[in-house]
Order: structure tokens, then C-alpha cells, then sequence
């Protein structure tokens, strides 16, 4: 008899060929085990494999047969064990009796998660399940949930409540995250309005715009304002009623069609805009956009990515908090801005546009119109500056006076290694009160303080970041877009052991350069803040409690700094801009300019508002200019009271006067005004105006 042929039979029929073999000897040889034949090195003994068998045949078919037996016990029992527990036979589930006889109501990707929950000590999330039959949809809903947090969060859900172990500990002892390092003012570009410099770098950057994508943080409510909708849908200005979504996606389109225009592309390359929406936020933010044709953009232009929150944690053992209006949900909060890096990593699309020849990714926030507003070049002269110097990453600040509330770009340095060249370093954002403390921990007697220039050296961060894209596949491929994070645990006393209430561990935006490498060429962009720094995010209430001649950053302050702006660049181009009056609205003292403002295709440069001026124009202080075409040329133009410039192609010349229209003032409790006007604590009263359409 021949073994080896109906050995060869049986694996043919499906039974096990070996039940002992191992991984490594996948065959079954003779060797693996001890088989009653004679003693071989389970080499091959012929082209069919077989070898003659001493033993009787029938002791070696009753041999053969039990051994199929025990192996396909063994198997039925695995399976069996692996149906109902998971592949865990050591009773993994015994120390939460409630959810061990709920096991068989779940799936087995769900028992994977509930032994991954209590392999990290959250048994308490499963103590109160009654028994199956009772509940079991929302036992599957609670599931689903954790499924959805464990997907979102870069290494899953056990890899967060590690972090939060460590992070949480580190809090309890006050560790200090910058213990070590030097404090130093990194290498940056300073721009200067309108000079040789500034025209040369927003030359460089309309050209290289084409290859840009746009990521727009947004998601958040805009409650804190006082405005109950989102952000996006907020008026920029009161002038012409352009909310901040139209405002972004056409100052877009114009970037898109001058770089193409510059660069001679025939193919008219299309500037993707991506916005990070969360759960509060993304339909209205769908909605925004389909009721208004995308404002001009093809829908394909656009792609919404949105946030998932993080779990909530009830003590320092990183214990995740249960809803307190709902027994089968984990309670959750936002996780921060810096989640934008993991969404578009998950995604895709780096790698996409690496393929369509994209090189930038700019990112900026929901509610900055002046950072994002082209009709002056802060974005393009910025990019310029990534384009001439290299930068991986280009952080746009804008002055800073010492010990003011924005955080300091910084250069730290690590005292490790054993030459300056092999320490660590990195350029990050500190915090405001963060860097003065550390100042004085490394030698700067004095901290914080202000240099010959009347600022700090460590100018402001703004949130806005242009990097290049290779670069940051390369990291993000390494980090899965994962971002240093913190935690903020408001303790009940000193002790730190028990909190007023939950809390979670939140990541930032500009966070990205912590984990570069020192040899990354990080960098950064000082503009004026005029030119590029005025964002709404208070209420008239908060607002009116800044003491005076700090930034309001409320959505009064906001309009009028647009205001400044526009007529600021009017008058370095050589317009006669009367100067601006003081007011007070909402308890808020601000400087009240022109009301002039412009469609982003009628100027996306300064070079751009310089061709289209002549020197010999004037605008009084209670004027307003309204241009909403490309071709309207501003030429010995006299206004003393309201223009608007629609659909025309005009040169606009001689005295325009008129009543013009009229600040209102509005209290911010008056409840018969709309919410956006209350929360300006204005609205336009228009009388009289000059209005110019196409004929």
C-alpha cells in the first residue's frame, strides 16, 4: 500500500492533510510529527511523493482515521469557540457578566470591539445591560457608535484612550510639553505693502495659484457670535450682502482664472476647495451651496469632508464618559481643527492631486475675510513666498505686541544631542501664555517683550498655513495625519483626581510642523494686520468687555476692517481717501472708513487695482463704492455719496454726489432686526445712489 497516494486523496477530499503541521511546514511532512513509519526526514521520496509503509494496513487506516477525527474535532470545536467568543477561550467577557450573556447578540466585529473596550479597562460601559431581548437595538447602536469613533481616530479607539492615559497623567503632574527647550525667533519673510518686493512675490504666486488646493476649516456654528446659523452663511459686509461661502469660492474663481491666464494654460486648470464640515454643520453647508449654485463653481470643484468628534473622558484613568441622557451612548465633544490632516489623508486626494500636478495646499479658516479677501494680495504674495523660498511649511502671521493674546511663532531647539546640529528643533506656535514663561525659564529675564520695531519678536499666528504638497504626503504617510494633541481637565481641587465635568483630548490645525524633522524647511509670513488679520468669533456682549485698543474680533469689527482695507490699497494706488471718523456700536469704538468694497475679479493684486486707478480720484469719508465688474476703470472719479458699478463696462469719471446711504445704529437686544444685523449693531439706511447696469 502506498500511504502517500491516499494521503494525497484525503487533502483532495478537504480533510486536513496534517492537523500538526506547523504554519512553517505547511505540507505536512513526516518530519513535522511523529507518524508510525519508518523513520524519514520527510524529504520527497519520488516524483508521486510516496513511500512504502511497513505496518499492517489496516492499523495504519485506524491510525489515519482517528487522526482525522481529533483534527476535525478540533476544528468544528475552534470554529464553535470563534462564533460565540471571538477566539477567546480564557473567558475574557467573565468579569462583565452582563455583557457576556449578551454576546450572542452581537456580531463578531462588535465582540472584537467590546473585548478591544475592555481590554482598556471600560467594563463599566456594558455594567447596566439587562438581559438580550431587552434593548438589543440600542446595544447595537451603542456598536455602531464605537465603530464610528474607533474608524475616525488614527490607531482606533484603544490608541486614543492611551494617549489620553498618558497626556491625563502628564496633566496631573503639571509636565511641562516644552521642558528642554530653547526659545528662538525663526527664519521668515516680513512683507511690505505694495513695495518692488511685495509686487515680484504676488507676481510668483498668481502664477503658481493654478497648481494650489484650498482646505477651508469650517465647522463650526456661529452661536458664539450671537448668529444661530453657520459661519459660512454670515454677510461679510452689510454693503452688499456677500456671505462669507460666496465671498471664498469667487476670490477662487478669480485666483483660478488670472493664474491661468498668467501662466498661458490652455487647459484652464480648476482649484479644488475642500471644507471640513462636522455633524452641526454639513448639511446646512450643502444646502448653502446647492440653493446657490455653488456661487459659480462646478460642484465637482467642491468636496466636503466631514469630522467626526472624539469620546469624552471622566477621569484621569481615561474612563469614557457615558451620555447622562442616554446609558447606551458614549458622550462626545469636537476633537479641534487639527482633525483636517487625518480627513484628507483617509481620503485620498493628496495622492489624486499629486497626480494632476498639484504642488500647494492652503489652508484657512471660516470666518478671516480679510486673510482670504484677493482684492488685496496677502494670499498670492504669501504663496509667492513658499515658491521663492522653499518652504515645506509657510505659517502667515502678522505682528504681534508682546504678551498679547495670539500665539508667537517659534523656533524651539532641544538641549538633547551632543552638538547643536543633531538637536531637536522645531517651528511651532506657542501659545501666548506659554511663551512668556518659557522665556523667562531659558535666560530672557523680561519674557515677552517688544524688540525696536515696537512688536515682538515672534510675530502672531493666524491659523493660516500654506505647505507644499510632497512633502506632506510624505509625513502624513508616516503619521496618518495623526497631530499632537493636549488635554484641558477643569479639576474639582488640587488634588487633580476628579473633574467638574468631562473632558477630551483636542488636536490644532498648525500643529502639523511638532512631528517634522529638523531638516524641514518651516518658515513663516508677516503681513500687516491690516491686510490680513480680522476675524469674527465674538458676541457684541464679549466684544464690548475688550479693553480699548485690543482687536474686537467680532463681526462689527470685522465689516469695518474690510472697510480700512479697501481703502487703504485705494490710497497707496494714489485715490484721495478722506480719513476715517470714530463710532461706537455694540459698546465698540471703531474707525469708520469708506464703505468700499469690490468683486474679487475686478482686483486680485495691487499691480491689478494700480492699472485700473487714476491718481486723480477722490472719495469722501461718507462715501460708498460698490464694484461688481472687471472692467470698470476708476478715472478722475469725485464720490460723495454711493456707487455701485453692477454688470458694466465703464470708466467712472467726474463728481458723483448724492445722499448717499446712512449707519444706523442697532442695539444687539433689539430683537425686530435680524440676527446679523443685531450682532453688527448697525444696518444701512440707503437713500439715495448712483447705480451704473448693463444697458
Amino acid at each position: 500500500m502506498r500511504f502517500g497516494r491516499r494521503y494525497s486523496r484525503t487533502r483532495r477530499m478537504g480533510i486536513p492533510a496534517n492537523p500538526y503541521s506547523s504554519i512553517d511546514d505547511p505540507a505536512g511532512s513526516c518530519a513535522s510529527y511523529s507518524c508510525p513509519c519508518i523513520p524519514c526526514d520527510g524529504e520527497s521520496r519520488g516524483a508521486d511523493d510516496s513511500f512504502h509503509i511497513p505496518l499492517p494496513s489496516a492499523l495504519i487506516l485506524l491510525l489515519f482515521a482517528f487522526e482525522m477525527a481529533v483534527a476535525a474535532a478540533a476544528a468544528v470545536a475552534e470554529k464553535l469557540s470563534e462564533l460565540i467568543f471571538s477566539g477567546d477561550d480564557d473567558g475574557w467577557a467573565a468579569a462583565v457578566p452582563n455583557l457576556q450573556k449578551n454576546l450572542t447578540v452581537l456580531s463578531p466585529e462588535q465582540i472584537e470591539l467590546a473585548k478591544m473596550l475592555l481590554l482598556e479597562g471600560q467594563k463599566h460601559l456594558f455594567e447596566h445591560w439587562p438581559e438580550p431581548g431587552v434593548d438589543d437595538g440600542k446595544k447595537k447602536d451603542f456598536f455602531e457608535q464605537v465603530a464610528r469613533l474607533n474608524s475616525s481616530y488614527p490607531g482606533g479607539l484603544s490608541s486614543y484612550i492611551q494617549n489620553a492615559k498618558r497626556l491625563l497623567a502628564d496633566s496631573k503632574v503639571g509636565k511641562n510639553p516644552y521642558d528642554g527647550f530653547t526659545p528662538s525667533v525663526p527664519s521668515g519673510q516680513v512683507l511690505t505693502f505694495g513695495d518692488a518686493d511685495f509686487i515680484r512675490l504676488e507676481e510668483a504666486g498668481i502664477k503658481e495659484a493654478r497648481k494650489s488646493a484650498f482646505v477651508l476649516v469650517a465647522g463650526g456654528l456661529g452661536e458664539r457670535l450671537g448668529y444661530k446659523g453657520i459661519k459660512l452663511a454670515l454677510p461679510i459686509e452689510t454693503t452688499t450682502g456677500r456671505c462669507f461661502m460666496q465671498h471664498y469660492v469667487e476670490s477662487i474663481l478669480a485666483l483660478q482664472e488670472s493664474s491661468c491666464r498668467l501662466a498661458q494654460d490652455q487647459h484652464q486648470s480648476e482649484i479644488p476647495l475642500v471644507i471640513m464640515t462636522s455633524d452641526d454643520t454639513h448639511t446646512p453647508t450643502i444646502k448653502l451651496l446647492e440653493s446657490n449654485n455653488y456661487f459659480g463653481m462646478k460642484s465637482t470643484q467642491v468636496i466636503l469632508l466631514k469630522q467626526e468628534k472624539v469620546a469624552c473622558l471622566d477621569d484621569n484613568d481615561a474612563t469614557l464618559a457615558l451620555d447622562p441622557n442616554d446609558k447606551y451612548k458614549i458622550q462626545t465633544k469636537p476633537h479641534g481643527h487639527g482633525d483636517v490632516h487625518a480627513l484628507l489623508y483617509s481620503s485620498g486626494l493628496l495622492n489624486k492631486w499629486k497626480q494632476e500636478g498639484i504642488k500647494w495646499v492652503l489652508f484657512f479658516q471660516d470666518t478671516n475675510g480679510l486673510l482670504f479677501k484677493v482684492d488685496f494680495p496677502a494670499i498670492p504674495a504669501s504663496l509667492g513666498v513658499s515658491v521663492t523660498k522653499g518652504y515645506h511649511v509657510n505659517s502667515l502671521a502678522v505682528p504681534r505686541k508682546a504678551k498679547e493674546a495670539i500665539g508667537g511663532i517659534t523656533k524651539l531647539t532641544h538641549t538633547d544631542g551632543i552638538s547643536v546640529l543633531s538637536r531637536r528643533s522645531m517651528v511651532i506656535n506657542v501659545e501666548y501664555n506659554q511663551l512668556d514663561p518659557l522665556l523667562r525659564a531659558t535666560g530672557h529675564a523680561d519674557g515677552d517683550v517688544n524688540c525696536e520695531t515696537g512688536f515682538s519678536p515672534f510675530p502672531g499666528n493666524i491659523n493660516q498655513l500654506i505647505l507644499e504638497l510632497e512633502p506632506y504626503i510624505e509625513e502624513l504617510n508616516k503619521t496618518r495625519g495623526a497631530i499632537s494633541e493636549f488635554v484641558n481637565p477643569k479639576y474639582k481641587d488640587s488634588t487633580k483626581t476628579a473633574f467638574k465635568s468631562s473632558t477630551r483630548l483636542e488636536c490644532m490645525m498648525q500643529d502639523y510642523p511638532k512631528s517634522l524633522s529638523p531638516s524641514a524647511r518651516v518658515g513663516f509670513t508677516v503681513m500687516d494686520t491690516w491686510l490680513g488679520y480680522a476675524p469674527v468669533k465674538n458676541n457684541p456682549e464679549d466684544a464690548a468687555k475688550v479693553p480699548k485698543g485690543n482687536p474686537y474680533h467680532s463681526a462689527t469689527s470685522g465689516e469695518m476692517a474690510i472697510y480700512k482695507a479697501n481703502s487703504i490699497i485705494l490710497k497707496k494706488a494714489g485715490v484721495q481717501i478722506a480719513d476715517p471718523i470714530t463710532d461706537v456700536f455694540n459698546g465698540q469704538e471703531v474707525e469708520v472708513w469708506p464703505r468700499v468694497t469690490w468683486n474679487p475679479k475686478w482686483a486680485l493684486t495691487f499691480s491689478d487695482v494700480k492699472r485700473k486707478v487714476n491718481e486723480a480720484c477722490s472719495v469722501s469719508q461718507r462715501s460708498t463704492l460698490v464694484i461688481n465688474n472687471s472692467n470698470v476703470i476708476l478715472d478722475t472719479l469725485s464720490l460723495d455719496g454711493t456707487l455701485i458699478a453692477n454688470e458694466v463696462e465703464v470708466k467712472l469719471a467726474g463728481a458723483v454726489q448724492n445722499k448717499g446711504w446712512v449707519l444706523q445704529h442697532v442695539d444687539h437686544k433689539d430683537s425686530s432686526n435680524p440676527e446679523e444685523i443685531r450682532i453688527r449693531g448697525f444696518k444701512i439706511q440707503k437713500v439715495e445712489q448712483l447705480e451704473l447696469n448693463h444697458v
